[in-house]
């Protein structure tokens, strides 16, 4: 990879920006100060530093996100705050895009990465990918609830959903639930259940694939994947 690109690539200004850092010698490669934005460096054993930093260079960022109420699952927005802006700027130079969506008042578990080729396989419908969500529900959710979403209800709109598996934690004049579905449509969860007469009054994702949400995120919080979550994700994608 040319230098220019990488120091680019890694945020440190745009090509015409790191040709004037170069000048100044405040580039070294492999211990050696270099001034040729053409130069050729292999990122993975070239060791690059700027400033007498080392910088480390790595293709791809996979981070889990703890998403608040009021975000927008978004890489911008002229008007309301995104996921994309609750990151570090050494996070965001990657220019990770969230992996789907979570609508703007639903809570929990969103996957942030630049790697495209994961991002299809997670969200192609042919992969039927679960998604488990925990939601409380403005009154009694039943059996017959159950015995609906297991052979997949009509929603507004006329589309039959996939079969889905709910699981009633607490049933009362409000409920609790665990909903799992292998599809995304539009506000999907809602409309389940306002097929069946009730409505969400929380909703919050706590897994996506073989990735569960870490409790441990507050809301807001990120952190990147380990090493086995994402051979994991992968894994069920080959």
């Amino acid at each position: 990879m040319r230098l220019d690109k990488l120091l680019a690539n890694m945020g440190y200004g745009s090509r015409k920006e790191v040709k004037g850092l170069l000048k100044t010698g405040a580039i070294k490669v492999n211990g050696k100060a270099v001034k040729d934005a053409k130069l050729h460096v292999n990122p993975e054993t070239d060791e690059v530093s700027v400033r007498g930093e080392m910088i480390e260079y790595k293709e791809f960022i996979y981070l889990m996100m703890n998403k608040p109420q009021g975000v927008i699952s978004a890489t911008e927005d002229h008007q309301h705050e995104t996921v994309v802006d609750l990151l570090e700027i050494d996070d965001a130079i990657y220019n990770p895009f969230p992996v789907g969506r979570l609508d703007k008042d639903t809570e929990g578990l969103l996957l942030l990465t630049n790697d495209g080729q994961l991002a299809h396989q997670l969200l192609s419908p042919k992969k039927h990918v679960p998604k488990t969500y925990f939601a409380t529900i403005n009154m009694k959710v039943t059996e017959e609830d159950v015995e609906a979403f297991r052979k997949g209800v009509t929603l507004d709109d006329g589309y039959v959903t996939k079969p889905a598996e709910l699981t009633i934690l607490k049933s009362g004049e409000s409920s609790e639930i665990e909903l799992t579905i292998v599809e995304g449509k539009f506000h999907q969860v809602k409309r389940m259940f306002e097929s069946r007469g009730k409505k969400v009054t929380y909703l919050k994702r706590i897994s996506m694939g073989a990735l569960p949400l870490d409790e441990e995120l507050e809301l807001g919080e990120y952190r990147e994947l380990t090493e086995e979550e994402l051979s994991a994700l992968k894994d069920k994608k080959e």
